[in-house]
């Protein structure tokens, strides 16, 4: 038997399981889940069955008896649902340690609203630019060559995008502490 006859063959039997198992293992899992967790968890169990094609009992015969294959299957459908549910349950425990993490400001933590909000006031590519400079550290060619813009754009932008915060937050001088008077200009 050659390789592409004995894929072939596989194949077959992986349809004729297919064909027998998805509807009772669809209405197993949504008796137990939402519709789209079942789904998911279906296409899971569809692949463990793909891989574990050899052990399913019952299957080397031409007609697979649904009373030898279904409960191997409900099995597995059982794990995959478990594992699931697990994954949930990970997610929503680290939504959850984030939303408090979030809302448990340290007493000696400096309030960063207001910069959050003159952020927030500029245009999507400006305030980019913006925290690609003041957060990543980046040049303006460097800041030109992850935006697509050019060196001599982003030192406009920067330079205006700097103007307006200082402005929001009440700065007499546009002069951001911690820089230098000419970080913000192209190095070209």
């Amino acid at each position: 038997m050659t390789e592409q006859e004995a894929r072939r063959m596989r194949r077959a039997r992986f349809e004729g399981l297919a064909h027998l198992v998805v509807e009772p293992l669809h209405r197993y899992l949504l008796r137990r889940t939402s519709a789209d967790m079942g789904e998911d968890v279906l296409s899971e169990t569809m692949l463990v069955l793909w891989r574990r094609l050899d052990d399913v009992p019952g299957l080397g015969t031409d007609e697979p008896d649904p009373g030898d294959v279904l409960p191997w299957c409900y099995g597995v459908a059982r794990g995959c649902l478990a594992n699931a549910r697990r994954a949930d349950g990970r997610r929503l425990r680290l939504v959850e340690r984030l939303i408090r993490s979030q809302e448990e400001t340290p007493a000696g933590a400096a309030d960063h609203s207001e910069l959050h909000a003159a952020l927030d006031a500029l245009g999507a590519l400006d305030r980019e630019v913006v925290r690609l400079w003041a957060w990543e550290g980046l040049a303006p060619r460097q800041i030109a060559e992850a935006t697509g813009l050019t060196s001599n754009a982003v030192s406009i932008r920067l330079h205006r995008a700097k103007k307006k915060i200082a402005a929001q937050l009440g700065r007499k001088d546009a002069e951001p502490t911690g820089h230098k008077r000419d970080e913000g200009r192209s190095s070209q």
